[in-house]
Order: structure tokens, then sequence, then C-alpha cells
């Protein structure tokens, strides 16, 4: 996938617009903890992706990109327990869930085509 800036990647796009959403759904909870980690898993998924793309090797973008992954499994959990205990409700839980499900695959998907392009550059200089 070729891209000039992180800010060209759907998958970085997806997940600021994701996070937004969750600032606003939180704006004026009372459940303060629950809130400032959802927002700080949330925030965590595109800040990761932009630090990543900027370092200087693939094998760096591709960590960043894992701890983004980790992040929107974090947020995950965190919304079924905000469901549970009903500050949110399940519709926005689920299409929430769905929205990471989705990012992770992105993850995913840039993941493996990042390594695949590191492998062919392995395996051109060992020709």
């Amino acid at each position: 996938m070729a891209y000039h800036s992180f800010e060209d990647l759907e998958v970085w796009k997806r997940s600021c617009r994701l996070t937004v959403r969750v600032y606003d759904m939180f704006k004026n909870s009372k459940e303060y903890v629950l809130r400032d980690q959802m927002t700080r898993s949330a925030l965590s998924i595109p800040s990761n992706i932009a630090e990543g793309a900027e370092r200087s090797s693939p094998l760096e973008f591709i960590r960043f990109l894992n701890i983004a992954k980790g992040s929107a499994a974090e947020l995950r959990t965190q919304l079924y327990i905000a469901s549970e205990i009903g500050a949110i409700h399940i519709a926005e839980r689920n299409e929430l869930k769905s929205e990471l499900i989705e990012i992770s695959s992105m993850l995913q998907s840039l993941i493996r085509s990042l390594k695949s392009k590191t492998n062919m550059k392995k395996q051109k200089l060992q020709t």
C-alpha cells in the first residue's frame, strides 16, 4: 500500500472518527475512571498508527500497528463493561464493536503488507 502520510491511511481516518465518537459518548458521563480509560484507549489507536508511520523503519511501523491493535482490543473490552454497568446502550456497544473489529482487520492487513514488503527487500538483498 503506497501512501505519502499517515493521513492518507483509511484506517487512521476511521480510528480518528471512532475516537471522536467515544469522546462524544462520554463527555457528560460521571463514570470518570471508565471515561478516562476508554478515551485513552480510543486515542491510542490513531496516535500509534501516526507515530509508527513516522518512524524510520517498516519494522517499527509494524510494532506500533500492533500496539494500535492492542488498544482496539482494550477498547472493545471496555465497551462490554460500559454496557454491563449501564454507561452505554447495547446498540452503541455493538456499533462501536463492529467498527473496532473492522479497524483491527485493517490494521492486520496493513501489518501483513508491510511484512511482505520487508521480506521481499530481504530476499533481494540476499541475491
